[in-house]
């Protein structure tokens, strides 16, 4: 067996993550959540880090002993490091800002090397210059392989994701346009992003110039992994609404989501309103996009929420109305 058939079978797809039921006050309407923190790695990013992998192997871009290379942070550095560790690759990545003991921690952890790099943008270009294989999460969005597991799993009417590199939402919309299935994608965009305006201007160029607020979710610019013509429907959703979300997931789940879980979430209780206004009935997934304990020093602490200039008070009301 050669090494990149060695490396395709440790890339293999593990067990489906669970499915959690969210109880909410829409009469007909069911939510659930796709809990993607119960990967290894603790996060949707291990799906995405598994098909860049895949990928680059296939296309004989990642060979035995070649560096990786990524210009990346949190969760997807970490899933990263993981699979680098598991086919024996060393592995790089360049993040943004100075030196983070606490961000640099699970990569080292697994063996990777962190390198941080001011200002925050000029760490694609520092990357590029990384001697081996430029992953570029961005630029090679690689569509994984959620859609096939959730919709063996259960056959829903809405399936709510997040916007980052585009990839998962670009999964879920051409698994349903190629299957024929009458499922909807729906992206939920924090403030600050581009997504929800070019979706709306029909503008694939759009960009906000402005980083989002909320971890692992929503860009300055409309990266080229995104299909807009893939989507049915991009929600804006405010920053303390995702904020008071996530402490929701927590409370009713236990849970310590990130706010990226949050956002989805309100969207798609929005989603779930509108159903029930209208009189349908059906059922809504959304997806957990983590949970870590961090994220308990983040924003489920009132400290954190103040800091960031975000009120969570406003929105707890009414998802305590809804769910």
């Amino acid at each position: 067996m050669t090494w990149a058939e060695k490396a395709l079978d440790a890339l293999a797809a593990g067990p489906p993550t669970p499915l959690i039921e969210l109880p909410v006050r829409a009469p007909g309407v069911r939510l659930l959540l796709k809990d993607e923190s119960a990967h290894p790695t603790g996060s949707l990013r291990h799906r995405h880090a598994r098909a860049l992998f895949r990928r680059a192997v296939l296309d004989g871009l990642v060979t035995e002993g070649g560096t990786v290379v990524e210009a990346t942070g949190g969760n997807a550095a970490t899933a990263q490091a993981w699979f680098a560790r598991r086919l024996g690759l060393p592995y790089v990545v360049v993040m943004p800002g100075r030196r983070s003991e606490e961000r640099a921690r699970a990569v080292e952890a697994l063996g990777g090397e962190c390198r941080f790099v001011t200002p925050p943008l000029a760490i694609y270009d520092a990357a590029r210059r990384v001697e081996g294989h430029f992953l570029d999460q961005f630029g090679r969005a690689a569509e994984h392989d959620l859609a096939e597991e959730l919709f063996a799993q259960v056959r829903p009417d809405w399936v709510v994701t997040g916007a980052h590199t585009g990839a998962t939402s670009a999964t879920l919309g051409r698994w349903v346009r190629e299957h024929g299935l009458s499922c909807r994608v729906a992206v939920a965009d924090p403030e600050h992003s581009a997504y929800f305006p070019g979706w709306t201007l029909d503008a694939p160029d759009y960009s906000t110039g402005m980083p989002s607020r909320v971890e692992g979710v929503g860009r300055p610019r409309v990266e080229p992994g995104f299909r807009p013509d893939l989507v049915d429907l991009v929600i804006p959703v405010p920053d303390s609404a995702s904020v008071a979300a996530a402490r929701r997931v927590r409370a009713v789940t236990g849970l310590p989501v990130g706010p990226s879980t949050g956002t989805a979430l309100w969207a798609a209780l929005e989603l779930a309103g509108r159903m029930a206004a209208r009189g349908e009935t059906g059922t809504i997934v959304s997806l957990v996009g983590d949970a870590h304990d961090r994220h308990l020093a983040g924003c489920h602490d009132p400290r954190w929420a103040a800091a960031k200039g975000l009120d969570p008070g406003p929105h707890e009301a009414r998802l305590l109305a809804l769910t």
